[in-house]
């Protein structure tokens, strides 16, 4: 391999000049060959040492400029293209070079009048002169841009891009009327195509002239009846003068026509859908608008996860579960989608339809920690604590732990299988650390407080901790009823009555347990008449705690 050494003064003097030239193109080779090895410290000292051989050499100077433009050296590689540039004036290739450095150097001015010096010697490249309107667009120098662009239109003719560039300009720089002539220029060149008319009808829809705009559109639709752009412009003119029957027929029939790809429907109902807010006539014809279009395209995927997420956000999620199947039917792949179908089936009632479709779930996606611990609250909800445990605890491991939220209610929902299987140290610990990621989780708070409360342990940490659950969620049935639950407890029957009757108060289908804590606390107030009555009223509720017919029968209280 060549090796650069360090030569004397005397040596070089001595050496002929064809000797020189063989070792520039020695070291040149090296250059490349180092280069593609990605051994830039290398290239760089062999260049400089072609460049020492040949000073008159372009293409050396040219390639450091694009090894110090890669190492973002931007003053090193103007430095070296404008050494390239006075040995080749005319490549094309230093000058763009050149050009791309200025623009990194926020120089928009003088690289758009490299562009447009290009343009002028390299007629077959036109992106030339629309890099250089552009730059000077960017230059805010549009009178230089419309001269290009004049320039370029008078050469080649009207092409299209250009004719909107120029458009474009003129509104930027409020010469509404110019802009007006380039939209008519534009319909007269392309009298068939509707997006032309939409264009004019948008300048002065946009501009505060709604009158001309709807002349416009009108013309238009009636020479393109099924044109989907010209049934959206519309629609937004109608929404911009507030004409909101009009707008809601035209966005339905922009959304539906089958000449409009299916990623700008989507994206055009997105929107509209979010417009809707809470009314719910309005909300049923946004659903409605969405169930035509999933009907109308059921082999595609993303519109119909979109009507199933449209049918989860109004409540509809035995509806949504069976589109979401339908579109992880036609596209497995869908992490998303098959997240929101097992939320659809969340609670216990749901639990073997849970179960069933996690286990889908993970099969697609294995080291997804949400899969895991879904699958592990059916188990829950089916009481089948160990495959619960071990699910919960692979969604535990698999879970990064920036996200302590989720943890917190992996670490919760843990602790609950351990405390329904009376493994009381393991159920403390796992909701201790399910608060130490979120201190301020009521549900975890009243959780851990109800299940010290029911062994009668730390029942003064029990109650610090139903009270902040209290004070983060003021009023709610099931926190209160714990809050009494611990008074009673604690031997306190007066606040016991008066929390658990605010839980009943607070919800009228309050459930078994709540009921039978009311009558356990009156019957020790001696209130018996009251207590058995609570009693039965929690045997109706369904309560299946195995004492409840004996305090009924012997109307004595059975702990």
């Amino acid at each position: 391999m060549y090796s650069v050494g360090v030569k004397s003064q005397e040596y070089e003097m001595q050496r002929s000049p064809l000797a020189k030239e063989k070792e520039a193109e020695a070291n040149y080779i090296e250059a490349v060959k180092y280069r593609m090895l990605g051994d830039e410290k290398q290239e760089e000292e062999l260049l400089k040492q072609v460049i020492k051989s040949k000073s008159d050499e372009a293409a050396p100077y040219y390639d450091l400029a694009k090894l110090y433009l890669r190492q973002q050296k931007i003053d090193d590689a103007e430095y070296n293209i404008k050494k390239a540039i006075e040995r080749g004036k005319t490549n094309a290739w230093y000058k763009k070079l050149y050009a791309d450095i200025l623009v990194m150097e926020n120089k928009p001015e003088k690289a758009a009048d490299i562009f447009w010096e290009l343009s002028k010697t390299e007629r077959h490249n036109h992106e030339y002169p629309y890099q250089a309107v552009k730059l000077y667009e960017k230059a805010n120098k549009p009178k230089e841009a419309l001269k290009v662009l004049d320039e370029v239109i008078e050469k080649y003719g009207n092409d299209e891009i250009l004719l909107m560039e120029k458009e474009q300009i003129f509104l930027h720089t409020n010469k509404l009327d110019e802009a007006i002539k380039i939209a008519e220029k534009l319909i007269e060149l392309n009298p068939k195509e509707g997006r032309f008319y939409l264009n004019l009808g948008e300048i002065y829809n946009n501009n505060k002239q709604p009158n001309k705009a709807i002349e416009v559109y009108q013309k238009a639709i009636k020479l393109f009846p099924d044109e989907p752009s010209l049934q959206y412009g519309l629609a937004n003119y109608y929404k911009s003068i507030k004409d909101t029957a009009h707008y809601r027929e035209y966005i339905s029939k922009a959304v539906l026509n089958p000449e409009f790809d299916n990623e700008t429907k989507v994206n055009i109902l997105i929107s509209f859908l979010q417009e809707l807010g809470l009314d719910t006539t309005k909300k049923n014809q946004g659903i409605e608008l969405t169930s035509k279009l999933a009907e109308q395209n059921a082999d595609d995927a993303s519109i119909t996860a979109l009507y199933a997420q449209v049918l989860w956000n109004t409540g509809n999620s035995e509806l949504a579960a069976e589109w979401y199947k339908k579109s992880i039917a036609i596209d497995p792949d869908k992490f998303t989608v098959w997240q929101q179908l097992l939320l659809c089936y969340s609670g216990a009632k749901d639990a073997d339809s849970l179960l069933k479709f996690s286990a889908k779930a993970i099969k697609y996606f294995p080291n997804q920690s949400m899969f895991h611990y879904l699958n592990g609250m059916g188990q829950f909800y089916k009481k089948n604590y160990p495959p619960a445990i071990t699910a919960i605890n692979r969604a535990i491991n698999l879970q990064p732990e920036e996200n302590k939220a989720l943890l917190s209610d992996m670490y919760s929902s843990l602790g609950d299988i351990y405390n329904a299987t009376n493994e009381f140290v393991l159920s403390d610990t796992c909701l201790e650390k399910s608060l130490r990621m979120n201190p301020n989780n009521p549900s975890v708070l009243n959780n851990y407080a109800y299940y010290l409360s029911v062994r009668g342990v730390r029942l003064s940490e029990a109650e610090r901790m139903s009270k902040k659950s209290l004070e983060i969620r003021p009023g709610e049935a099931t926190f209160l009823d714990t809050y009494g639950w611990i008074f009673y407890k604690e031997g306190d029957y007066q606040d016991a009555k008066k929390f658990i009757e605010d839980a009943i108060n607070a919800d009228k289908d309050a459930d078994g347990t709540v009921w039978e804590h009311l009558g356990d606390t009156l019957f020790k107030l001696n209130d018996i008449d009251k207590a058995v009555d609570c009693w039965k009223k929690a045997k109706e509720k369904g309560n299946d705690n195995n004492n409840i017919d004996k305090k009924i029968q012997d109307r004595k209280l059975y702990e």
